[in-house]
């Protein structure tokens, strides 16, 4: 009774249960954020997860900047629906090179997380130039300007280091090759064995069926091949990360 009586005393008394909340959520935030100051990463380390070849980085800025994401994730979440469709649920490393991350939750169009080489390259062409062609009852405008963009290059090393500097852990010699690797990932003829090197499971070859132009719509559908292809989930354990 002794401990009922002190509690009505607080809460009857405003000042008292002001204090009172103020000291528990104190201990609270304290409890939540201080051992986040003594781990290296918050993120777990996931096998085969790397930066962004320079030109799927390049498709990832067109992707941004003709706003993809508005319409489309890529942030499948852990609901039996959502894996059943897409595939496993993304993992908070898949985004760990990205600036910023695709997450969200807004779906006019599908999520994207597992798109890569879901479709052939010449079914994203068609997709891109008149979406209608190949899904009917779809709601997205044509990019078929894309296509007919080159793709402006000019020191492409300038991305990379600016990506260096808030954490992507590029590699000086990423940085040099980036002008080369640009070029290579997207030209059938090219010599491509240093390029595969660096970015382990790149798509390499022609994208938007013109062999002969670097355009904007080869480095889009390069980063879109590329999404949700690095990790290998038929060798994660959910419990213990890798088997």
């Amino acid at each position: 009774m002794a401990l009922l009586d002190k509690h009505k005393i607080i809460e009857k008394n405003a000042t008292l249960l002001l204090v009172g909340s103020f000291l528990v959520v104190t201990v609270g935030g304290i409890v939540e954020i201080v051992p986040l100051f003594y781990l290296e990463n918050t993120i777990e380390k996931v096998e085969g997860m790397r930066p962004y070849s320079p030109l799927e980085l390049a498709g990832r800025n067109i992707y941004v900047r003709e706003g993809c994401y508005t319409c489309h994730s890529q942030m499948i979440r852990p609901f039996r629906d959502e894996v059943e469709r897409y595939g496993h649920y993304s993992l908070a490393a898949e985004s760990m090179y990205d600036h910023s991350f695709q997450w969200g939750s807004k779906r006019t169009g599908p999520d994207l997380a597992r798109v890569g080489g879901r479709y052939s390259n010449e079914w994203h062409v068609d997709h891109l130039i008149e979406p209608r062609s190949v899904v009917p009852e779809s709601v997205m405008p044509s990019y078929a300007f894309l296509k007919d963009t080159p793709l402006e290059i000019n020191d492409f090393s300038t991305e990379l280091i600016a990506n260096q500097r808030v954490g992507v852990p590029y590699t000086e010699e990423m940085v040099l090759n980036a002008n080369a690797d640009i070029r290579a990932q997207a030209d059938p003829n090219a010599d491509t064995s240093g390029l595969e090197e660096r970015y382990p499971k790149a798509v390499l070859g022609d994208f938007d069926g013109n062999p002969n132009a670097l355009t904007e719509m080869d480095a889009l559908i390069a980063y879109l091949q590329m999404l949700g292809t690095l990790v290998d989930f038929s060798t994660y354990d959910e419990t213990a990360g890798y088997r």
